[in-house]
């Protein structure tokens, strides 16, 4: 249960451009952050959500045969009405949320879920090109997604598992070794599991 109140360090080959079926197969919640925006330091919690293209596939590694792009954004959990967490989410299902669903989201509930990702190429001021979503819809009508073909993961502060977490890039594992949620959950303060939005009738 991950609730809403890229960055990779090396990368063998962007993801194509485009637009692209897509499946929501990974979501880490990272935990809050220290961000410098304009010279002031905010404190932010953020989530890794990943989808995969079963579309568009390569042989990574030969021991693992044809796999799957995939491709990640990191958001900051807020459901603010202007947050880009929301907005992706209300395109994504193709409808607005009222204040009542939107206050607190089980955004885990995007897991497994398909859609539509539009994938542009930039540069960063470094001159590293990198792939970045820039646009989430749903599934066209009349289209398909097929099977999910990487198993899905989930790992949270409020169900926490160690073994996950080892298994994560020791990148992502340091950015959330310096959280307070982090520290909390090896000190055995374990973390708070709040109220969240319960209404199967929504698209997710």
């Amino acid at each position: 249960m991950i609730i809403a109140e890229q960055n990779e360090t090396t990368q063998r080959e962007l993801v194509p451009a485009g637009n692209h079926v897509a499946r929501c197969f990974s979501m880490i919640e990272i935990g809050t952050v220290t961000t410098e925006y304009l010279g002031q330091e905010k404190n932010q919690k953020k989530v890794r959500v990943s989808w995969e293209l079963p579309f568009k596939k390569k042989v990574f590694n030969p021991e693992k045969g044809e796999q799957p792009f995939s491709v990640n954004k990191e958001y900051t959990l807020s459901m603010y009405d202007k947050a880009n967490l929301r907005h992706d989410l209300e395109s994504w299902r193709g409808q607005g949320f009222t204040d009542q669903e939107a206050k607190a989201f089980d955004i885990s509930k995007l897991l497994g879920k398909a859609c539509m990702l539009n994938i542009i190429h930039k540069e960063s001021k470094k001159g590293n090109k990198y792939a970045q979503v820039s646009s989430i819809t749903p599934i066209p009508e009349g289209m398909t997604c097929p099977a999910q073909i990487n198993p899905t993961f989930e790992l949270s502060y409020a169900d926490w598992s160690d073994a996950k977490f080892q298994g994560l890039p020791d990148w992502i594992k340091k950015m959330m070794e310096e959280t307070p949620e982090f520290q909390s959950v090896i000190s055995g303060g374990g973390d708070v599991k709040p109220d969240v939005t319960d209404d199967d009738d929504l698209p997710f």
